[in-house]
């Protein structure tokens, strides 16, 4: 069943219930492709499969999201710099005019025999290639005192929508001279939302509402990524409000109480009026689900993107382990149009070209002050490899700094039409 834009959005609860039947009887008779997740990867690879088959390949997206806010660029609506609604998309296009089927609700199991993904709301959807893109999940534990039912208490505002709200309206509440905490994650972690640009735009909130407030980092790194542009941003912008605290002063031995708002830092109490608790990161749960990990992250081959553990079934962005490339939303979106070109290749004979990936992570420091670092990638039979590197620099003037700021408000128009249509 294909859902027209009028069904889409005029009918909530039926689409939530869209039941497996109802999605085999528009694939019969043709491929059938299910994509896990409506992120930067889910969402590209199913406008690309659908869009570039022109109709060859029946299309199900499973998202149980209907409004899906992007974790790029929500540091810059906690800064001010953003509304909410500007980094809020829907579903409508990708069903309405590329024919996708989007179906909103939990994806709970995969049985790999059968080829089917079980719902949460009852049935399965059947496929023939199977996509997941689910972000990430957190290590349980991975911040003693801290679980999932304190994200109230203490956000991570590492998926963005609510938390995210959340987490500015408890900066914008805190108390004259207060104090807001972050613990902030081990490597690798998803970035953006990145915990440094986090820090930045919390800064400027401060700054600006409440400028004898500090900012306190506990960070089990030695060092990380673009430390040095944050450092001298950190500096010129807000000096004086940030501290961080690395390993070697007991950054990496931290443990809240969400009770009394009070943080342990090796021995030392810190009493927080808003702590930011973003702890170890590992693949969506529905990957060690489906049997695709190793420890904590699914691998996958570089040149399409395929699991090493089924070749059926193609993992995307944050939740895999497949080289040299960030958990980033570009990544994901990079990722995804090469796994795509290969599953229309393995379902319809289609040509299929040497895989080539890109990257670029922007963040902004303060007003006008945006940094980045990028690279591009190529498959190699162990990973995805580096080719070629740039970074901003350190001392660069303020028009330059601009001029990068501008380029990621471009790219965020370009990306999110890319991935939403």
């Amino acid at each position: 069943m294909t859902l027209n834009r009028r069904t889409f959005l005029g009918t909530a609860a039926a689409a939530a219930s869209l039941s497996a039947p109802m999605v085999q009887a528009a694939g019969h008779g043709m491929p059938r492709v299910v994509v896990i997740g409506g992120g930067a990867g889910g969402a590209t690879a199913a406008r690309y499969i659908a869009k570039d088959s022109q109709g060859e390949i029946n299309v199900t997206l499973i998202e149980p999201t209907r409004t899906y806010y992007t974790c790029f660029f929500s540091n810059l609506y906690i800064g001010g710099f953003r509304d909410l609604q500007s980094i809020a998309h829907d579903y409508g296009t990708l069903a309405a005019d590329y024919g996708i089927n989007v179906v909103h609700d939990w994806a709970v199991g995969v049985d790999r025999d059968a080829k089917t993904v079980s719902l949460a709301g009852g049935g399965s959807v059947p496929y023939d290639r199977l996509v997941i893109s689910p972000g990430i999940d957190f290590v349980d534990g991975a911040v003693p005192g801290w679980d999932l039912s304190a994200q109230t208490a203490m956000p991570h505002a590492y998926k963005a929508g609510t938390q995210t709200a959340l987490l500015k309206a408890q900066i914008e509440s805190m108390p004259e001279g207060g104090t807001y905490v972050m613990v902030a994650p081990p490597n690798p972690y998803r970035c953006p939302p990145g915990p440094y640009e986090r820090i930045s735009m919390v800064a400027h909130v401060l700054k600006e509402r409440n400028p004898t407030a500090k900012i306190l980092i506990a960070d089990p790194k030695a060092k990380f990524s673009k430390q040095a542009l944050f450092e001298e941003g950190w500096q010129k912008h807000y000096g004086g409000m940030i501290e961080r605290i690395g390993p070697d002063f007991g950054g990496g031995n931290v443990s809240v109480n969400p009770d009394t708002m009070e943080v342990d830092i090796d021995g030392e109490v810190v009493k927080a009026d808003v702590c930011n608790v973003i702890p170890a990161q590992k693949a969506g749960t529905i990957c060690s689900a489906a049997g695709l990990t190793e420890g904590n992250w699914a691998p996958v081959d570089g040149h399409s993107m395929v699991s090493r553990m089924d070749e059926n079934v193609y993992i995307l962005g944050d939740a895999t382990n497949q080289g040299d490339m960030p958990k980033s939303g570009f990544s994901a979106n990079s990722q995804a149009k090469v796994a795509a070109m290969a599953v229309r290749g393995a379902l319809t004979g289609s040509r299929v070209f040497p895989a080539k990936y890109s990257n670029t992570c922007w963040s902004l420091i303060s007003t006008d002050d945006g940094i980045k670092v990028g690279a591009a990638y190529e498959a190699t039979d162990e990973k995805i490899a580096s080719v070629s590197s740039f970074v901003s620099q350190t001392g660069e003037d303020a028009a330059m700094r601009k001029a990068t700021y501008e380029e990621s408000i471009g790219w965020y128009a370009g990306i999110t039409s890319d991935m939403f249509g």
